[in-house]
């Protein structure tokens, strides 16, 4: 595909509004370069007393060693000597910004007094620093601070003046042209900014941003609109905060508390619909381990708070499904693969699936281990590192660079009935063939079944592959027709060829463990059957 087409078929899915922002700030941004804009680091400000219950501790990432500052972000650690290098850019942006985020301030074991003195640190580097002043680091920064400064009781003028200066820099620089998690972090931040300063004009902006983005991200079956489990653990993890926040400080009429509740709710019913037994979520689209509240954790928090929710409601929009029999916890997908206007955390997964058995990991996503624009993320967002069917070299939905996607794949038709779904997608059509995929549950075993139709003008000659990815923790045999993973077998109908490869499995960001995929060759149809009994 030539760059222009790519370039056309990704860019005509964007709203207006993203494209008019994009507009907007790059205009203004040359023109501010040119007049030698600068904002101020530091405003007047006063703050009000919060009263907060009791939230999630963030994991350990800070610890201060031998006089140094020591961040251990992404499976990667640095310790700085007495100046910390806010701009740090050799583990790269993803890094940068998590040093930035100041997550570390509600670890366990921080020191009231460590907290503040890299409060200090920031502050008296702030003129320097280009990734910290991001309205995204802003926005998840600004939480952190004031729910710092609000367990800890501390009153300091100083950090309430530069807080205040940075949200004024938020609230110019809101994240419109990118949307999706993005702008309902900076609404998020920008509620808890106006409770801190009891700022009218800031709860205004936030208000309606959270409004207007909570109807438009969680969609009626309760899951985050990016259809990633992390990424939905995250957003709801602000919800509750919010909540938290709204419902113990009474400073503005007409308070968010009612919708925050209700979507906290259905959130909640969702995250614990599609985690399995033993606690984790499945590692789909861009999800990845330690990186946001586990399930406990946020059920834990929403019983603090005050939030009930009704476990039984049914997925739907948001195309994932789940099987469980007996031993066996399969999760599938059939529905697209994100927003039409953000699909930046989406891959090329049609028709994926993960299975669990016996309360462990069996066939799984090969998960996510960087954002960097390299060959692993291709890889990591591609058809083939994923559980489904892949035609030739063709992807089923464009991904390119590190977060977009050209063309995609759309489900062109699904039939649901009791223990059995039927799909089909068109990410192939534009070389001839539609795969279509039926999912079917029975008393002791889930089968999947594929099937390849052809125009008579298709390409020829194509490799058909079904791909299994294997945890690494799973031993697999190949033996005759059927694939033996651990106590679980897989019996194959259809194939022309099987063979086990290795491939890498991502454990987490940077973190890269070698294990085994089974790759299935077939023409028309194929057949897996998983036999959810001991053997």
């Amino acid at each position: 595909m030539s760059k222009f087409l790519k370039y056309y078929h990704t860019l005509k899915y964007l709203k207006p509004t993203q494209i008019k922002y994009r507009i907007y700030y790059l205009g203004r941004n040359k023109i501010r370069k040119i007049r030698d804009f600068r904002y101020p680091l530091s405003l007047p400000s006063q703050s009000v007393e919060l009263r907060l219950d009791e939230s999630i501790a963030s994991l350990k990432s800070f610890s201060k060693e031998n006089g140094k500052y020591c961040f251990d972000f992404l499976n990667l650690s640095h310790c700085f000597d007495n100046e910390i290098d806010w701009n740090f850019s050799k583990f790269g942006k993803l890094w940068a910004y998590n040093l930035n985020y100041f997550n570390y301030l509600l670890q366990k074991d921080i020191l009231k007094e460590d907290g503040v003195d890299l409060i200090y640190k920031f502050i008296d580097d702030i003129e320097s620093n280009r990734e910290g002043l991001e309205p995204y680091p802003i926005s998840l920064r600004g939480i952190n601070w004031i729910k710092f400064l609000t367990y800890n009781k501390i009153k300091d003028k100083k950090i309430d003046d530069s807080l205040f200066a940075q949200y004024m820099i938020l609230a110019d620089n809101l994240e419109f042209h990118v949307l999706g998690n993005h702008i309902l972090e900076n609404g998020f931040s920008l509620l808890f900014g106006a409770y801190y300063f009891k700022d009218e004009n800031l709860y205004k902006l936030s208000k309606s941003i959270i409004e207007e983005e909570l109807r438009e991200e969680i969609l009626k079956d309760g899951a985050h609109f990016e259809l990633s489990p992390m990424y939905h653990q995250l957003i709801l993890f602000r919800v509750l905060d919010a909540l938290n926040l709204v419902k113990n400080n009474n400073l503005f009429e007409d308070s968010l508390e009612s919708i925050l509740r209700e979507k906290a709710e259905i959130m909640l019913s969702w995250l614990n619909n599609i985690t399995f037994r033993n606690g984790e979520i499945p590692f789909l689209n861009d999800s990845a381990p330690n990186i946001a509240p586990i399930t406990k954790e946020l059920n834990e928090y929403a019983k603090r708070i005050g939030v009930e929710f009704e476990k039984k409601v049914g997925f739907k929009d948001s195309g994932y499904r789940k099987f469980v029999v007996n031993n066996c916890e399969m999760i599938f997908d059939v529905g697209r693969i994100g927003p039409d206007y953000i699909p930046g955390h989406a891959h090329s997964d049609t028709f994926n699936f993960v299975l669990y058995f016996k309360n462990k990991p069996l066939i799984v996503d090969t998960g996510v281990s960087t954002y960097e624009n390299n060959e692993i993320r291709f890889f990591e967002r591609s058809t083939a590192a994923h559980n489904t069917v892949k035609i030739g070299d063709y992807e089923q939905s464009e991904i390119w660079s590190s977060f977009r996607v050209a063309r995609r794949a759309k489900i062109i038709s699904l039939i649901e009935k009791e223990n059995f779904i039927e799909a089909s997608h068109d990410g192939y059509e534009r070389i001839g063939y539609i795969h279509k995929r039926r999912f079917e549950k029975f008393e002791n075993k889930i089968i999947i079944q594929d099937f390849i139709e052809k125009r008579e003008d298709a390409k020829n000659d194509l490799d058909i592959v079904s791909y299994l990815h294997f945890h690494p923790d799973v031993k697999v045999i190949l033996r005759e027709n059927s694939i033996f993973a651990d106590d679980l077998k897989i019996s194959i109908e259809g194939a022309e060829k099987m063979e086990i490869d290795d491939y890498f499995y991502a454990k987490g960001y940077n973190r890269l463990v070698r294990s085994k995929v089974a790759l299935i060759y077939f023409k028309n149809k194929c057949k897996m059957e998983f036999i959810c009994v001991d053997r």
